[in-house]
């Protein structure tokens, strides 16, 4: 038996937890360090790269998932030390105004917490997903959580900045507590029964995970779908730090006219992630490698329409580019995680979350890679060039050619074949 739309839903809430926990950390608290406490923006940045480098655990989580015959309670175990680290996280940033020395002990260990939670809980929910859900559903599948986990992100956001005024330590800790505490019952209730429900019980393991992850790493797939997570994920965030940035000191827009395109580029990756789980799974139109490819391209072009706008000077042009290459961003990523479910499943029987893992570590150092080498390359190129439209566009430009290689890469690494009635299936289905 494989998970129904009202379990896929109920696994995307916990996504949807992941997110609203993560975002506090990314959004609010560096917010509070950098304004409130006048630390240096480079503080709150390594601290959140610290739970991006944990992450490189993910697949012995996932090894972990495998092994002991049962995902839930790794969901559920992660998320509770998810919840620790935030809250953890928020008494750092309290603590700093009194003793930084202990306030920085305390965030270190808050954010290492983090990384782990959010590789053992995110990595075993992949597994699971990929295990438990029939292969016409895994583009509807990755588009309903990643949808969920966009709308905690975005919800505990704007929930908490409303209620965070007029701010103080204790109302931050009150807050975060009660956003930690819901996430963990929350993801408890969504959990409950659902792997029981399926077949999809990981068998018991006696291999120990370094033999484990020298078998995965020994499979030409697995290899393969490894360096192309990297490789297109490293594009994909690239001008995740200096989009706003350019937008600003090449078009003159204002901070709040910034925050705007960044909320329309986010629109467009919502716009972008629906299209694909109605297309590939509602429609039945195009494989997931088709998608994956179509959203490379997609973001390449919408880059190099991004880095011309500037050397027009075509303010005007600026806004649908950003728009485009959010959508093909939504694409590209829905595609990605939908083919990487059907990938999980090639190979060794009962190392799913051990390949959910190493992609998922993967993608974490690209995150952290590619968001701090398009920051580096900006500043290199503005020290080096004439212009800030031709130094930020120079960078665009090579975020767009790793996007064409990564769209050659996919041809080659994800098969595709299609069901008589024109489904679109991934290889083993």
């Amino acid at each position: 038996m494989t998970l129904s739309w009202l379990s896929i839903a109920r696994l995307g809430l916990v996504q949807m937890c992941l997110g609203a926990i993560v975002v506090l950390t990314t959004s609010t608290l560096n917010r509070l360090m950098v304004v409130e406490l006048a630390l240096p923006a480079v503080l709150p940045g390594l601290l959140v790269a610290l739970h991006y480098g944990i992450q490189i655990t993910r697949p012995n989580w996932g090894f972990l998932s495998d092994a002991g015959g049962n995902r839930t309670i790794f969901i559920v175990g992660g998320m509770g030390v998810l919840a620790l680290g935030g809250f953890g996280a928020a008494w750092g940033v309290a603590l700093m105004e009194a003793s930084f020395a202990l306030g920085l002990t305390v965030s270190i260990a808050a954010y290492a917490l983090i990384g782990v939670g959010v590789g053992a809980s995110g990595t075993s929910l992949l597994a699971l997903l990929a295990t438990a859900t029939a292969p016409h559903r895994r583009a509807a599948a990755a588009t309903i959580t990643w949808l969920m986990m966009i709308f905690g992100i975005a919800a505990t956001a704007g929930t908490v900045g409303a209620f965070l005024d007029p701010y103080s330590h204790a109302l931050l800790l009150r807050i975060v507590a009660i956003v930690a505490g819901g996430a963990v019952l929350l993801t408890v209730l969504a959990v409950w029964g659902v792997e029981r429900g399926v077949d999809a019980q990981p068998a018991h393991d006696e291999q120990g995970f370094v033999e484990g992850l020298k078998e995965v790493w020994g499979e030409r797939h697995a290899r393969n779908f490894t360096i192309f997570v990297f490789l297109s994920m490293t594009a994909y965030f690239m001008q995740e730090l200096i989009l706003e940035p350019y937008a600003g000191l090449v078009f003159g827009l204002t901070p709040g006219q910034t925050t705007t395109l960044s909320g329309a580029q986010n629109g467009g990756v919502f716009v972008g992630m629906l299209v694909v789980g109605i297309a590939a799974t509602g429609l039945r139109i195009g494989s997931l490698r088709a998608w994956v490819v179509a959203g490379c391209l997609g973001s390449a072009a919408s880059l190099a329409a991004i880095a011309a706008a500037g050397s027009a000077a075509l303010t005007g042009a600026l806004m649908p580019a950003v728009v485009a290459l959010g959508m093909f961003n939504g694409m590209f990523a829905v595609a990605a995680i939908g083919s990487m479910m059907a990938l999980a499943g090639q190979g060794r029987e009962s190392r799913e979350g051990t390949r959910m893992g190493l992609w998922g570590a993967a993608q974490a150092i690209a995150a952290g890679f590619g968001g701090l080498t398009g920051a580096a390359a900006a500043d290199v190129m503005r020290t080096l060039m004439a212009s800030d439209a031709a130094a930020f566009g120079t960078v665009f430009l090579a975020e767009a050619a790793l996007f064409l290689v990564a769209a050659l890469m996919a041809l080659k690494v994800i098969e595709s074949a299609r069901a008589p009635r024109g489904a679109a299936l991934m290889p083993g289905e």
